[in-house]
């Protein structure tokens, strides 16, 4: 298989991080086959706990393919943070830019040196009670629609277990199983050529979210929800119900709705 050269900063980030997962953590890894030998290329995993940037690395380095995993710019300038960061050549995303595209410019030239770039589409740890993947945000269909390059789906299951979305306090024991499914390509052939209008993003994006969520399916051996868990969508109706609360609690007591008393039926006797 076909290795970029690791480097001194990615080899010194594996000497300190490799044992401890080794040791904490078993391994259900599948799929490995389809990360591509040679080329650049994306792969789309969804996020269901702090641990599993570490986990995930592990199966990802372990391919022979290293991650390079996005990040907000800001942590590139900071210190020995930013010194790691650059040395093992992680890519950074700059928000700031009011080009959506040009927020990615850094991923699409790694893409193009043939890098593996790994995405989290979700954009931040799922808030779906089931721990599903939410719906993605649209940075990873524009890599890939840029630059062509195969989009491999991932799920991962387990380091949740570790430390669920928002927890604080990690549980290693009983040992738990990170379970990682790498599917093949999602075939976005029949966007390319077109214009990155909106619908066309959202529509690439929720074929790569699909796939993501057919491979965790086969991990958990169950069904996902029909609809995924939209953040703004919830983030509506939290508004909604919270406005009613405020109208409900401060109604003077006389426009109060009463219930209406029931009626006995027609001829029937007290």
């Amino acid at each position: 298989m076909s290795r970029r050269r690791i480097g001194f900063w990615y080899r010194f980030a594996a000497v300190l991080c490799k044992p401890p997962l080794v040791v904490l953590i078993k391994r259900d890894w599948r799929g490995m086959e389809n990360i591509p030998a040679d080329g650049g290329f994306i792969t789309t995993v969804n996020h269901n706990s702090h641990v599993d940037p570490f986990a995930y690395g592990h199966f990802q380095y372990n391919s022979g393919r290293v991650p390079r995993f996005l990040a907000k710019s800001s942590l590139f300038r900071n210190g020995f943070v930013g010194a790691v960061m650059r040395g093992t050549g992680q890519i950074p995303v700059y928000r700031e830019s009011t080009d959506a595209l040009s927020a990615f410019r850094a991923a699409i030239d790694a893409v193009e040196r043939g890098e593996c770039v790994v995405f989290y589409p979700e954009g931040t740890l799922t808030r779906d009670p089931g721990a599903w993947p939410m719906t993605g945000k649209t940075g990873a269909a524009r890599v890939a629609l840029q630059t062509r390059c195969p989009v491999i789906p991932v799920a991962q299951w387990g380091a949740n277990e570790v430390l669920p979305p928002y927890g604080r306090k990690p549980s290693f024991l009983p040992r738990k199983t990170h379970h990682v499914l790498a599917g093949p390509p999602v075939d976005l052939s029949h966007f390319y050529g077109q214009d990155m209008t909106p619908d066309l993003l959202k529509d690439a994006t929720e074929a790569i979210m699909a796939a993501i969520t057919r491979q965790l399916e086969e991990i958990r051996g169950e069904k996902a929800p029909e609809t995924p868990y939209d953040p703004k969508v919830e983030r509506i109706e939290q508004r909604r119900r919270t406005a009613r609360a405020v109208v409900e609690n401060h109604l003077p007591e006389h426009h109060t709705v009463q219930r209406a008393p029931e009626h006995q039926d027609e001829g029937q006797g007290k």
